[in-house]
């Protein structure tokens, strides 16, 4: 009994934080819920093209999507939190955006980075290319309204790569549950 023992408390022990990550059990709600308030609190996108100098990282996306789950969970976690620092920390008083819509969108936000802190190790570090790419877009933006507006844009462009990574995870967490679920004791 015991040498079957040993082995399923490690592999319990490597699959719980993807396993028993609360975040991935309402992970669906928080996602559409942060997308919709993106969506609500400003109104119709524009179809401006953005003048910005920051193109969007394709590339670290398709990276991440090769790595290990917790390093999804890192990029997740850390993306939403750069977006959090993004809105929080800057006056939005030129944009007209729905206050009340825009609160709940960074309480949103802020729900998923708090959840998916207990699903990543502490002791990993944040990827400094995210970290750049959200510093030079936050020095990009110029403050006006229609800068605002081209930054929501590319926010729910964000959100939605991110719902894709976070199904990746999803999708992982549920094969090793159940191959795991199969093994015998």
């Amino acid at each position: 009994m015991f040498s079957h023992t040993g082995p399923l408390l490690v592999l319990c022990a490597v699959l719980t934080s993807a396993l028993c990550c609360d975040w991935l059990t309402e992970y669906s709600d928080l996602r559409n819920s942060s997308v919709t308030l993106v969506e609500l609190m400003g109104g119709a996108f524009t179809d401006q093209e953005s003048p910005s100098p920051v193109p969007f990282p394709y590339k670290l996306y398709a990276q991440v999507e090769k790595k290990g789950v917790q390093s999804q969970l890192l990029f997740i976690r850390d993306s939403l939190q750069q977006i959090y620092l993004l809105f929080s920390s800057s006056s939005l008083s030129s944009t007209g955006w729905d206050a009340v819509k825009t609160t709940q969108f960074l309480e949103s936000l802020h729900r998923q980075v708090e959840e998916l802190s207990s699903c990543v190790s502490l002791h990993q570090q944040t990827n400094s290319r995210l970290k750049k790419y959200y510093r030079r877009l936050k020095n990009s933006t110029g403050g006006s309204a229609a800068s605002w507006e081209l930054l929501r844009r590319e926010t729910k462009d964000h959100l939605d790569r991110l719902d894709l990574l976070g199904n990746l995870v999803k999708e992982s967490a549920a094969s090793r549950g159940r191959s795991t679920d199969s093994s015998p004791l």
